[in-house]
């Protein structure tokens, strides 16, 4: 692996050492003062282990949207993940890594024409559509796409719900698109259904693989012979979660509504893989006390607000976008510590720029830091440097067994430090032979092992 020596931002973990404790090796640089992020490599090795040891018959399309670092994406590139992509920038960004169009569905309902174009001049051909318009576009545009449409199905309970702006209605609209597909001699080959980001209902993927059986069973009658299922997002990827449940209702589901082995079954996970591989580092920099009245005793009561240096525009548009709930906490513990009412706010000039409201801290001194945990989903990718404020660097850590495993696909360059960027060696690809391989399998990780699922291709 080749390791940047003029700015030491990769770190190989040993025994001794761990996330905690290469935050505490940065922040006693006493240069060190801007907000950072640590990304484990290993967490994503471990959440691709986990997906394939849970839904052995689902093969992985990341939700590049979630996170485009060019770390993530070559971790998940090395471990044979395929790649969900909703615009041209993103079909590029994965296509610069030499991944087969094949493994890329370019999983947006409506699509910019020229979207369509640069998927069809890049050999990107699998595309959803929920709608009698993108039929026509498609038609004028890329008339030989492999097409899926897509259903709604929304959970009750969902940290986004994604359903008020995309999927057709299984009973009122789906059955009229594909007519109107038949006509227009196009090729639609499956279905698609995402029940909601952060989904906290598992049942709903049993109704949505129900219904999508029902518009597998009407297609036919079209003349159809559909051989793909996409089962979409929705899979939690925080610390203390699992998709042990979710993964249950969808493999007894397929064995129940979809036993057939030819049917190809995708999904679409994005946070899954990444919100623990990223944890946040800030600094406060500014502390106001404020004295407030108790409305039940009269007393007066200290409310402490703590300023630090990444924000609502910056890592925490997650807040206002993602509905996420972010818990910090104090890099070094102080035993025996009071705790106060506080409440964290980031660096900008505008009063919306609140990250926590109430959350009880340790009095905090100028110069510490707060961590924030889970923080690799919807963060960086929509992080702006609003008055001025810089979006937090990335460090990568990896142990030795991940380093050993990545090491012929991921060379380490400037670029997997930074967001928001597009490499400039762009073009469309018209030869569409892979120099993708894969590691050899089983791999081991620690005590356990990683084996490999079988990545097929979608024909």
């Amino acid at each position: 692996m080749k390791i940047p020596t003029a700015n030491e931002r990769i770190h190989i973990l040993d025994g001794q050492s761990n996330v905690w404790t290469i935050i505490r090796e940065i922040v006693n640089n006493k240069s060190q003062e801007d907000a950072f992020y640590v990304m484990d490599v290993g967490e994503i090795v471990k959440k691709h282990q986990e997906w394939c040891e849970n839904l052995p018959r689902v093969t992985p399309h990341y939700a590049v949207k979630c996170n485009d670092s060019l770390a993530v994406l070559e971790t998940l590139n090395s471990l044979g993940v395929n790649f969900d992509c909703a615009s041209k920038g993103e079909i590029n960004k994965v296509l610069n890594l030499n991944v087969d169009p094949e493994r890329i569905i370019f999983a947006n309902p409506a699509k910019p024409a020229s979207h369509i174009r640069h998927a069809a001049a890049t050999g990107v051909s699998t595309m959803t559509f929920d709608n009698e318009t993108e039929l026509y576009k498609i038609k004028n545009l890329y008339p030989d796409a492999k097409l899926v449409i897509r259903i709604r199905c929304d959970a009750t309970d969902v940290q986004c719900q994604l359903g008020n702006k995309f999927g057709c209605d299984v009973v009122t609209e789906a059955p009229e698109l594909l007519r109107i597909a038949k006509s227009l001699n196009l090729n639609v080959v499956g279905v698609s259904f995402h029940v909601g980001s952060g989904c906290r209902e598992p049942p709903v993927f049993r109704r949505a693989i129900s219904a999508a059986r029902e518009i597998f069973d009407y297609a036919e009658t079209l003349g159809y012979n559909f051989y793909l299922l996409d089962i979409g997002g929705g899979y939690p990827g925080g610390r203390g979660t699992s998709i042990d449940k979710i993964a249950e209702i969808i493999n007894l589901a397929l064995d129940d509504l979809f036993p057939d082995p030819s049917i190809h079954v995708i999904a679409e996970p994005g946070r899954f893989y990444v919100s623990s591989a990223y944890t946040l580092v800030c600094n406060v920099h500014s502390i106001r006390n404020v004295s407030n009245t108790d409305p039940e005793t009269g007393n007066n009561v200290m409310h402490r607000m703590y300023y630090i240096n990444d924000g609502v525009y910056g890592s925490f548009n997650c807040i206002l976008y993602d509905h996420q709930v972010v818990v910090p906490r104090p890099l070094e513990e102080r035993l025996g510590a009071r705790y106060y009412d506080s409440s964290v706010w980031g660096p900008t000039c505008d009063g919306l720029d609140q990250v926590t409201e109430h959350v009880m801290l340790p009095e905090m001194k100028v110069g510490d830091w707060l961590v924030f945990e889970d923080m690799g989903a919807y963060t960086l990718p929509v992080a702006s440097p609003f008055n001025g404020f810089p979006i937090p660097k990335v460090h990568i850590v990896m142990d030795d067994t991940i380093r050993v495993l990545l090491e012929d696909t991921f060379i380490v360059t400037d670029g997997h430090f930074e967001m928001l960027t597009i490499p400039n060696n762009l073009k469309n690809k018209t030869d569409t032979t892979s120099k993708y391989e894969l590691p050899t399998f089983p791999i081991n990780i620690g005590n356990s092992i990683l084996d490999y699922v079988d990545v097929v291709a979608i024909e």
